[in-house]
């Protein structure tokens, strides 16, 4: 019997005009209500979850970050977190622009985004700090974020895990000509805190469904097991899983969970 389903946000459950339909937000209620979790795992920080929470109703725990915060839906609080060190984080950015001089770099924490002068962000964010990449990791980070104009996220992530080897965890969730990689702890994904948040509550592999569309959510699809990916995932994500269900604008996520309810629905009839 499924019990979770672990949902990438953006290009999985969120269209791509930002909303959140009202059938997800209805088939979330259901699966809630027959039972069922349904967890938010993404790569965004939790600052740019009050708005899925609004939309959806959720109250529970997400997994952001990229698995570096769990978030407190309800309290908006961080309950874990896994971040970089100090020593870990500079050095990764050091080797990086050695690599690759011309990359910008940013740090998400738990409770704000810093920026250097020259790194160009997706959002308009007031209340940024702005310096050195140096000065800007002066306590634990729970994401080095790196931008180059010279590459696709692809060719950089590939390059960039040859630099840094296992020293800490890289992947990219973009699309596009201009690279945007995302730096974790070593050993830190969706996957490793999702595990961590399923044992304990007594939940293996076999009771979670897991859903995305980019490489920051292979381990996670690696890890759950049910894998699906999006009608509009990328290609190593189609490559990686056997079963695609719609697209984001066509609500595939609220037909997963629509089957999901369903199945559990039958199986109380019968008593199985």
């Amino acid at each position: 019997m499924i019990e979770l389903l672990a949902s990438d946000l953006d290009g999985t459950l969120v269209r791509s005009d930002g909303s959140i339909s009202q059938r997800s937000v209805e088939a979330i209620r259901a699966a809630e209500q027959a039972g069922v979790t349904v967890v938010f795992v993404t790569g965004r920080p939790p600052r740019w979850l009050g708005d899925v929470a609004r939309a959806t109703g959720g109250s529970g725990l997400a997994i952001c970050t990229n698995g570096a915060l769990v978030y407190d839906l309800h309290t908006e609080q961080v309950v874990e977190s896994f971040p970089i060190s100090v020593e870990v984080a500079r050095q990764a950015a050091e080797d990086l622009r050695a690599a690759f001089p011309g990359v910008r770099f940013a740090v998400e924490t738990a409770t704000s985004f810093g920026r250097e002068a020259d790194y160009v962000s997706d959002a308009d964010m007031p209340d940024v700090r702005v310096a050195a990449i140096a000065e800007l990791v002066d306590s634990p980070v729970a994401k080095l974020l790196v931008r180059s104009s010279d590459h696709d996220s692809d060719e950089l992530l590939e390059a960039a895990r040859e630099v840094l080897g296992d020293t800490v965890t890289a992947t990219h969730s973009t699309r596009g000509p201009h690279a945007l990689l995302e730096i974790s702890a070593a050993g830190v994904t969706k996957a490793s805190t999702l595990a961590r948040f399923c044992e304990e509550r007594g939940l293996g592999p076999e009771q979670v469904v897991a859903v995305g569309d980019m490489p920051n959510d292979l381990p996670m699809l690696a890890w759950a097991g049910t894998a699906y990916a999006v009608a509009n995932a990328h290609p190593d994500v189609l490559a990686a899983v056997e079963l695609v269900t719609a697209s984001n604008d066509d609500d595939g996520v609220a037909v997963l969970l629509e089957g999901v309810v369903a199945e559990r629905h039958a199986a109380e009839r019968t008593g199985t």
